[in-house]
């Protein structure tokens, strides 16, 4: 069950309700039976694990060698995996 925070608009009395999310909210001060509205908090969330920001715990990339090299390259878009190729416009056949 959470609990609910209040603030009489009169007094400025604040207090705090552990009640359940179904029950009917407070509407008067225990202090002065003014009106009272309920208080929002700040909820802290922290997103763990990869794929949420730019910023993640990821691993850092390792420095490019300038030229030391020559065989190691990136993969051009056509060799990675599940890279879609073009081919060549043929005639197509329709087989029943």
């Amino acid at each position: 069950m959470p609990t609910y925070g209040y603030q009489c608009t009169s007094c400025k009395h604040e207090f705090q309700v552990f009640q359940a999310m179904k029950d009917a909210p407070i509407s008067e001060c225990p202090e002065c039976a003014a009106p009272v509205k309920r208080l929002l908090y700040p909820v802290g969330v922290v997103f763990k694990g990869s794929g949420w920001y730019v910023t993640d715990s990821r691993k850092p990339e390792p420095p490019e060698s300038s030229g030391s090299s020559a065989n190691t390259s990136k993969p051009t878009e056509s060799s990675k995996p599940g890279a879609e190729t073009t081919a060549p416009a043929t005639a197509t056949s329709d087989s029943k």
